[in-house]
């Protein structure tokens, strides 16, 4: 049954609604539902669908979505959901099924891949007929839901997909549900509403239900119903606050943005502009199961209340401390729609723009280009302000500290390095070295700083004694290493690796060589000779290559590989089998190798 909305924009109900925008001959569908609005456009006089693009990928949205695959029409997605459109075969392999306590409902995604056009980036605008449908970051429904806004026919629409189904009415509560026993949905749908009602739409068309023509009353009376709610799981208590004022002072030009998942902090200049340490999730309502792209989002939401409230003119700079997801995820986001440029340090800048190269827990999905490399203790000017980037190995290898003085008082951003300021918050798997801790509180001691910033704890005003404390405790923890492994003899260091192969994560083709560099620790104290096979999937012939290791040195050693012919894989393991000082120590290392089409 087919309603017209406005003069070129039509309403299909299917198993979703669809909506139809003509533009002459040619036509724009929200949504695809089972395929039937193809039946439609003949009687509209449409010749040519030039895209269909999704608000969410659930099945009843888009169980049709092959039809339009065969029929050539492009296929644009939401960004974050893309996987579970072209990749939803790998998703359907790797799904938990027993013991499972992730209840998203991911499992309502699509049965097979979709070849998808492209992607629908958050705050992006794009043209289709004669409009520009901006794409307004909306999670609820589900985490990676879009609103699509388009003036047409004089009125602004709103393609809501599920965020909002009636007036106070939503079509699914159990997607809202993102963790067993959960209402991280619930919590992100009210600032995706309270987001969409200040963008004042004239006209709500969503999935399910009716199109709405009071958008702000439908929208005010689901957020009073969603916050009751809340308010009755005693979850989210302080949401309304935190959404009224996400910026709190730590000092007159120093931020902490209180809605942030690991927290970020904003330096302001005189000038108006202003430098982001850190930033990761934006205003986080809490996290959902998994850590598939799908099951992370950031978003801008709390930038416009920073420029209103503190006059910021500019987000000019980001600056990480290190590269794990919470920390990096949105600088995209800030790069490519505020300009900001992206700062790193130089000991992990190439993690940053090289993701897949490399083993390391908390990567992000997506490279992130890096617009300038900044060198260790040494000084960076930013604006009035002068800053040095120290290595702060711990929590992990790769990580920085970021000493500058604000307002009279020595401040140093300090990451994940310490839970609470001083409790230990180091991971094996990030590189983590026995004496890093006395290295650590040697530079603390050493650029004594007033106030430390930290990842995910209130900010420390440093106290005579925290010094001498941070010292003993990290020689400590040195001490306890070197007893309980006994690395005398064989120092395979307190990750106890050997060895890593990088790129750790590889897409080729058959007979295409692809260069790997293996990177060997020599845990003796002497020069020893090592040698290694490289292990393949494929019954090549295993070269044995041989070098020589100083003492406890780390060495990188080229190598190249070449998938046969026929050998399309996905997600192979190579491998290498190395002998150090006649000890054999067998397969170290992994790499993960996908060989796709032909030759």
């Amino acid at each position: 049954m087919l309603q017209q909305i406005s003069p070129n924009v039509y309403l299909h109900r299917d198993t979703c609604n669809v909506y139809i925008i003509r533009s002459g001959k040619e036509a724009v569908l929200i949504d695809f539902g089972d395929g039937s609005a193809l039946t439609e456009l003949d009687a509209l006089g449409i010749e040519r669908i030039t895209a269909v693009l999704m608000t969410h990928h659930h099945r009843d949205q888009g169980q049709g979505l092959p039809q339009a695959v065969a029929d050539g029409v492009p296929i644009y997605v939401p960004h974050t959901e893309q996987d579970l459109f072209k990749d939803v075969e790998a998703h359907w392999q790797a799904r938990t099924v027993y013991n499972n306590y992730d209840v998203r409902q991911d499992r309502f995604s699509l049965l097979q891949n979709i070849e998808v056009t492209g992607t629908l980036q958050d705050y992006c605008g794009y043209d289709y007929c004669g409009h520009t449908f901006m794409v307004i970051p909306t999670p609820g429904h589900t985490l990676g839901s879009i609103t699509l806004l388009a003036e047409i026919d004089g009125q602004r629409f709103a393609f809501t997909g599920d965020l909002i189904a009636g007036n106070g009415k939503v079509w699914s509560m159990a997607a809202t549900q993102w963790t067993y026993n959960g209402a991280e949905g619930v919590a992100a749908s009210i600032p995706s509403l309270i987001d969409l009602k200040q963008r004042k739409p004239d006209v709500l068309l969503p999935s399910h239900g009716a199109p709405m023509f009071d958008p702000q009353g439908a929208i005010d009376l689901l957020v009073y119903r969603l916050r009751e709610l809340l308010d009755l799981r005693h979850q989210n208590l302080r949401m309304m606050q935190l959404i009224a004022k996400p910026y709190e002072p730590i000092l007159p030009h120093l931020l902490r943005n209180r809605t942030s998942m690991a927290n970020s902090y904003v330096l302001l200049s005189d000038s108006g502009k202003a430098l982001f340490i850190e930033y990761g999730y934006d205003f986080m309502t809490g996290l959902s199961a998994g850590s598939d792209r799908t099951s992370r989002r950031p978003w801008l939401y709390t930038l416009p209340k920073l420029k209103e409230q503190f006059g910021v003119t500019h987000i000019d700079v980001v600056i990480p401390t290190h590269y794990h997801d919470d920390h990096v995820a949105g600088i995209n986001l800030l790069r490519d729609i505020e300009g900001a440029r992206v700062w790193a340090a130089e000991n992990f800048a190439d993690i940053l723009k090289q993701p897949s190269r490399y083993d390391l827990p908390c990567l992000w999905y997506e490279p992130i280009n890096v617009d300038r490399i900044l060198p260790l203790a040494q000084p960076i000017q930013w604006e009035e302000y002068t800053l040095l980037c120290y290595p702060l190995p711990g929590h992990t290898l790769h990580a920085v500290a970021i000493f500058v003085e604000v307002d009279g008082k020595r401040v140093l951003a300090a990451g994940d390095q310490y839970q609470e300021n001083i409790q230990y918050n180091y991971v094996y798997k990030n590189r983590f070295r026995a004496a890093d801790y006395v290295a650590s509180a040697e530079l603390y001691r050493t650029v004594r700083p007033d106030v430390i910033l930290s990842g995910h704890w209130d900010p420390y005003w440093v106290e005579s004694t925290y010094f001498d404390t941070l010292m003993e405790r990290g020689t400590a923890l040195e001490r306890l290493h070197h007893d309980l492994l006994g690395m005398e003899e064989v120092d395979l260091g307190a990750d106890g690796t050997t060895a890593w192969i990088r790129p750790y994560q590889i897409e080729t083709t058959p007979v295409t060589p692809v260069a790997l560099e293996v990177e060997i620790v020599n845990p003796f104290a002497r020069e020893v000779e090592a040698s290694f096979k490289l292990v393949t999937p494929w019954h090549l012939e295993p070269a044995e290559h041989r070098l020589k290791l100083p003492a406890n040195a780390t060495c990188t050693y080229p190598i190249t590989l070449t998938p046969p012919e026929n050998s399309t894989i996905r997600r192979a393991r190579i491998a290498i089998d190395l002998t150090i000082n006649g000890q054999h120590f067998g397969q170290q290392a992994e790499a993960l190798i996908t060989v796709k089409g032909k030759h």
